[in-house]
């Protein structure tokens, strides 16, 4: 199975979502404990942008749809349309 294709999940920065708003998003969607949520949020303010989830298509489609429910702006790219590997923390 090393040949999956999986996807990546970021969040960028947005002026409407408070911070815990988005540490809160991603422990009960990611399944990220809350220094890694915390940790993502961070870099989401200070670099505008986190990879927070890579993981199968479904997996990381489900997870685009509900952090979108939230009021967060997600983005999915897969392995082919990664952006640059300085997009910060990923899970």
């Amino acid at each position: 199975m090393d040949n999956e294709e999986e996807y990546e999940l970021l969040v960028h920065n947005d002026d409407i979502n408070t911070f815990q708003h988005v540490v809160d998003s991603l422990m009960q969607i990611c399944g990220h404990g809350h220094f890694q949520a915390e940790q993502c949020a961070l870099l989401i303010h200070e670099k505008k942008k986190c990879k927070v989830k890579t993981g199968p298509p479904a997996t990381i489609e489900l997870m685009y749809e509900l952090l979108a429910e939230r009021g967060l702006n997600v983005e999915i790219f897969d392995e082919q349309s990664s952006p640059s590997k300085d997009d910060g923390k990923e899970d």
